[in-house]
């Protein structure tokens, strides 16, 4: 190699390189009040939830014969319930459920969205045709009432198969929002480029189509955690989500609003744990919107 080229390596080296998108997406996010607020609350009740049971000796399942229907003290630090439970012990256990569920939900419903969309939006023709028609289907169909009828099968420790459904009555809206941008990305020059020199539409749609779309993506899985939380609450609160003998903020809360007035900490220590966390995964969502839209007026501001 040359002196000259050399030098050249030299100076190639020196020149900073240009920071990554997800480097300048998570700068942004951060930088907000509310991006970093979300973050550690969130953070603090997956902590709880999964390391907080470490602390009690109780287990959710166990049953205090000689405590029904006790106000918080040492022994058990949120009460009791009337069968005796451990409050905090079976809380914890529901926000782990509940947690699991709206996260795999939300990831389930978000990656469904991606493909359809972008399938019926690049092929067009009859496999948009089929993929819009379906789409349609589902957005009509009863989803609490279908959700109901089903709760028969989601015993047992089912709750698999819960999550599944759940996710399929939640990923209609974005899936529509993904097509028409898919109609419009398949238009730009890379996209010919890589059709016209034998790329199979596939791998364009995983490779170049998808990946183009992780902004929004990102951002409909954070707001799909809350949706799928708030859901299944909404429906094991009436019987039809988790079903005993395993708990869920739902099933709780449903157990706690029966003795709240003359016992309220079998409801409002899961109610609250309910509305923080919602909250936080909302926090996380409004400030991932801001990061990802470079002409937002408020990112960094808050």
């Amino acid at each position: 190699m040359s002196l000259q080229e050399e030098e050249l390596a030299e100076e190639l080296r020196e020149v900073p390189r240009a920071p990554s998108r997800l480097r300048i997406v998570s700068g942004r996010f951060f930088a907000s009040a509310q991006g970093r607020t979300g973050f550690a609350v969130l953070a603090l009740m997956f902590l709880l939830a999964f390391a907080g049971p470490l602390l009690s000796p109780w287990s959710y399942t166990d049953k205090d014969f000689t405590a029904f229907l006790q106000p918080p003290s040492a022994r058990h630090w949120f009460g009791t319930l009337q069968t005796g439970a451990d409050v905090y012990a079976v809380t914890l256990r529901g926000m782990q459920k509940s947690l699991i569920v709206g996260l795999l939900a939300a990831l389930l419903s978000t990656a469904l969205a991606a493909v359809v969309g972008a399938f019926a939006g690049y092929f067009s023709g009859w496999t948009d045709r089929t993929l819009s028609w379906i789409t349609e289907l589902l957005l009509v169909l009863p989803a609490f009432l279908i959700l109901a009828i089903m709760s028969p099968l989601f015993g047992d420790g089912q709750w698999v198969l819960f999550v599944v459904m759940l996710a399929l009555f939640l990923w209609m809206v974005t899936s529509k929002i993904v097509r028409g941008m898919t109609i419009s990305l398949k238009q730009r020059e890379y996209i010919q480029a890589a059709r016209f020199i034998g790329v199979p539409p596939v791998t364009i749609i995983f490779r170049h189509v998808i990946p183009n779309l992780s902004s929004l993506l990102i951002v409909d899985a954070t707001l799909n955690v809350s949706a799928a939380i708030l859901t299944e609450t909404s429906l094991s609160y009436f019987g039809f989500g988790i079903q005993p003998p395993d708990v869920s903020f739902g099933t709780l809360i449903a157990d706690g609003a029966k003795t709240a007035l003359y016992a309220p900490w079998t409801f409002w220590f899961v109610a609250v744990l309910l509305v923080v966390t919602v909250l936080a995964v909302n926090l996380i969502g409004d400030a991932l919107r801001d990061a990802f839209d470079p002409s937002s007026a408020r990112k960094g501001t808050r």
